[in-house]
């Protein structure tokens, strides 16, 4: 009776994968999603502001839905899983120098609304995987701005204007590693580098999980 309930137990609180639903693997993403991933050549993607934009992978069916999850709806277990997929991609780059990881921060009454910012757990197991330690006061979002994916690129900019302060005290040196989770036109990487190089900060590189092109 003990070894029933036991099986009846696991059987129910078992984990499915959040993309097709298996529970076969008991994991929230299973290997058979994870390997069906789209990975994007190993260069840059964009160059903005005089600094390369690499992209993880395509923004399209199972990144897609882990991003969203992650980003939307509270799957925070999404992050550990982007990270390794962002870190595998990574590391087949050969970038070689000190790092320090700045995830794209979020304005305080969007983080009040969402309670968590999602590219701050990204950066959280980047870090576990690669050494690299997370900076999360060096840039901060100091204006609330629109969601920007109905936007074209110059009303991006516009509206990303004045959108980060750095606080140069809290750069340690090195390179600055900047995370996002989707890099379309590149116009939140380019506001971003563009503050960082107007307070000094010139070795920097950014990186996106996921592109829709």
């Amino acid at each position: 009776m003990k070894r029933f309930f036991l099986s009846l137990l696991d059987l129910i609180y078992k984990q499915k994968c959040y993309c097709c639903g298996s529970s076969a693997e008991n994991c929230k993403i299973c290997s058979k999603c994870y390997d069906a991933l789209e990975t994007c050549p190993p260069s840059p993607g964009k160059f903005v502001a005089g600094v390369n934009v690499y992209c993880a992978g395509k923004y399209n069916k199972n990144l897609q839905k882990m991003i969203r999850g992650l980003k939307y709806h509270k799957q925070k277990d999404m992050a550990v899983y982007i990270a390794k997929f962002m870190y595998e991609y990574w590391r087949d780059l050969g970038i070689n120098g000190n790092f320090t990881i700045v995830p794209v921060p979020l304005h305080p009454k969007r983080l009040k609304k969402r309670k968590y910012n999602q590219m701050e757990l990204v950066a959280e197991e980047f870090s576990k995987l690669s050494g690299y330690p997370v900076n999360t006061k060096l840039i901060r979002r100091v204006k609330e701005t629109q969601p920007q994916y109905k936007l074209s690129r110059i009303e991006r900019l516009e509206n990303l204007k004045k959108a980060f302060a750095v606080d140069k005290d809290e750069y340690t040196g090195g390179g600055v590693l900047i995370l996002d989770d989707i890099s379309t036109t590149g116009s939140t990487f380019e506001v971003m580098v563009n503050e960082l190089k107007f307070n000094g900060i010139n070795n920097i590189v950014c990186f996106a999980a996921a592109t829709p092109f």
